[in-house]
């Protein structure tokens, strides 16, 4: 028997609605294209912790990427660590604050190539849930190259600020329908 031919694959999201409290990082911020971003985040990151620990600091989660605007040729990026209290500048570290507010979440598993498809199930489900993304996004990289060889292990977290919901709702995580399956 014949296996059918040209059936595309199912790709399912979970999404989370949260509500974050602004947290205090350092970072290296940059402009650069597509292939330059492993060189980038290798430098960033260690320039961010060696601040971090030089000024007595924790890093208080692991390392992350924002996105101000929607990644085109050159991407404008500001990466780093999240820390206990705010950096003094330091050479290329700067201080820097994620945003607080209402944010959708999800995690994509797998390789940094196919990430794509996970923002598109992102706004997909922003969408049919009545939530508006705003600008600026962060990928935060939870296990990659330096921790796990095989790149289909891979985590990164996508945080992804949203104004007001349906109706002007606002996160509470109390409401289960903010937090669905979206297939």
């Amino acid at each position: 028997r014949a296996e059918p031919q040209g059936l595309e694959r199912i790709m399912t999201i979970d999404c989370e609605v949260i509500d974050l409290r602004p947290q205090k990082a350092a970072v290296v911020k940059a402009r650069v294209r597509v292939d330059e971003l492993p060189d980038f985040f290798g430098e960033a990151f260690e320039a961010t912790m060696s601040t971090i620990e030089q000024q007595g600091l924790e890093a208080t989660g692991p390392p992350f990427a924002y996105y101000p605007a929607t990644p085109t040729t050159v991407i404008h990026l500001e990466a780093g660590f999240p820390a206990s209290d705010a950096v003094d500048p330091d050479g290329t570290v700067d201080a820097f604050e994620l945003p607080g507010g209402a944010a959708v979440m999800t995690t994509h598993f797998g390789p940094y190539d196919t990430m794509e498809e996970t923002y598109a199930l992102m706004r997909s489900w922003m969408a049919d849930h009545g939530y508006e993304p705003s600008p600026g996004l962060w990928e935060v990289y939870l296990t990659g190259p330096d921790d796990e060889p095989d790149p289909a292990r891979w985590r990164t977290r996508i945080v992804w600020p949203v104004k007001a919901g349906p109706a002007g709702r606002r996160p509470n995580g109390d409401d289960p329908a903010l937090s669905r399956r979206y297939a």
